[in-house]
């Protein structure tokens, strides 16, 4: 059975994975720094919160759009030309002068460049670790994405006293272009999977993705629970407010889910065998929700962050359902697929972010989180009898579920503008 120990003994993945903290560093710092920049020149806290939200409607634009871009030309070049465009995109949004609408019109193109990204390297995984080593090659990548961003936008946060925000947008630029150098010098070139004929528009691409047996199921355990789950992350600061707490309050609660994702993986992807860990995609993404529940009453501080380190333990669900997908789409289509399969999932995201604030709005947020946590709970019970009966494998153990899980490796507190 691999093991993250055999994981990383590729050499071609430890270069995607060195490129990837490269990368998520940029994402971090250029988030900061766009945000800063935004608000100096304008004094608008909204056009401020527009510079993480504005990625989303993008990036299922361009996984739709833009997902079959390069599929005939190796992964590799497919993955150093997105790094080599979002450098440049960040070094003219660091152009003095540069206009606010210009700067998030680039940072919309920006946006619809990730999901093929992602999209490519998670295809691409096999060729590098077989389709043995896939699931944990992406844990490990998600891994990486959580201990940076808990890092990392302190770290941002904390660099723009010493440097100006524009400054900062081109450190962002040189950290994608390092990840751009090491994919193109740590991994080989391969030629590309065939592709199926038929046509790569996108309305055929998603026609295909949902014809495959069994996908239908997949797609939705991937899309609806981040939509209910982010709702902890989304109201952190009226809650905070609501407990008698400030700033400080604010981010420890942004911690608790990113703290509990990391346990879970690694526990998940160190103790399940895999067979385990497909059975437990259902119970574990349920019983996520269980533990979001007891806002109901308002708990203090510490119960609260205890609460969300253990929703954030079954993250580890992710992983199961990695092996799903892959048993599922068919080799010639994984980079559509998987391209698709992310966008979904940040979209989803996106739009739970927005529609909790909207719900807390009118009612207290008391009411709100544990609200939308049973609405997952019964999204995911409802999801799971089809995927149970599509996937034999996912059969539910017959042990209780340990009540932890939660969806979500997207960034703590902000809109999660990147995945594995």
């Amino acid at each position: 059975m691999p093991t993250y120990r055999t994981v990383l003994r590729s050499g071609e993945f430890r270069a995607v994975l060195g490129a990837h903290v490269f990368s998520m560093l940029a994402i971090v710092v250029g988030d900061v720094a766009l945000t800063v920049l935004v608000y100096q020149r304008t004094s608008s806290p909204l056009l401020a919160s527009l510079t993480f939200a504005i990625g989303f409607v993008p990036m299922g634009i361009g996984a739709v759009v833009l997902g079959g871009v390069g599929r005939s030309r190796p992964s590799r070049d497919v993955l150093v030309a997105c790094e080599v465009v979002s450098s440049a995109l960040l070094v003219v949004m660091a152009l003095p002068g540069m206009p606010i609408p210009a700067m998030l019109a680039l940072l919309a193109v920006k946006g619809s460049i990730d999901p093929v990204f992602s999209g490519t390297r998670a295809a691409s995984l096999p060729e590098l670790l077989g389709d043995e080593g896939f699931a944990l090659g992406r844990s490990l990548l998600r891994l990486v994405s959580q201990n940076v961003q808990l890092v990392g936008f302190a770290a941002g946060g904390i660099a723009l006293v010493f440097v100006t925000p524009t400054e900062a947008l081109l450190g962002a630029a040189a950290g994608y272009a390092a990840s751009a150098l090491v994919l193109r010098l740590g991994t080989r070139r391969r030629a590309p999977v065939a592709a199926p004929a038929g046509g790569d528009g996108p309305i055929h691409a998603l026609r295909t993705l949902v014809a495959v047996p069994g996908m239908r199921p997949v797609m939705a355990m991937f899309w609806l629970p981040g939509f209910f789950a982010v709702a902890p992350e989304s109201l952190a600061n009226p809650y905070a407010q609501l407990i008698g707490g400030g700033t400080v309050a604010v981010g420890l609660l942004l911690t608790g889910l990113p703290v509990g994702s990391v346990l879970g993986e690694l526990l998940a992807g160190s103790l399940l065998a895999a067979d385990r860990r497909t059975r437990l995609v259902v119970p574990l993404a349920a019983a996520g929700f269980v533990p979001v529940l007891l806002f109901a009453f308002a708990p203090s501080l510490p119960v609260a962050i205890t609460l969300l380190v253990l929703s954030g333990l079954g993250t580890s669900y992710l992983i199961g359902l990695d092996q799903l997908a892959l048993a599922t789409v068919p080799e010639e289509i994984r980079r559509r697929a998987f391209t698709l399969l992310q966008a979904g999932s940040m979209v989803s995201q996106g739009l739970g972010f927005a529609a909790a604030g909207a719900v807390a709005e009118r009612l207290p947020v008391t009411t709100v989180i544990p609200l939308l946590a049973a609405c997952g709970l019964a999204a995911v019970t409802l999801v799971g009898v089809r995927l149970r009966r599509a996937h034999p494998a996912a059969a539910a153990v017959t042990a209780p579920p340990v009540s932890m899980g939660r969806f979500g490796p997207g960034p703590s507190g902000v809109p999660p503008t990147i995945g594995p």
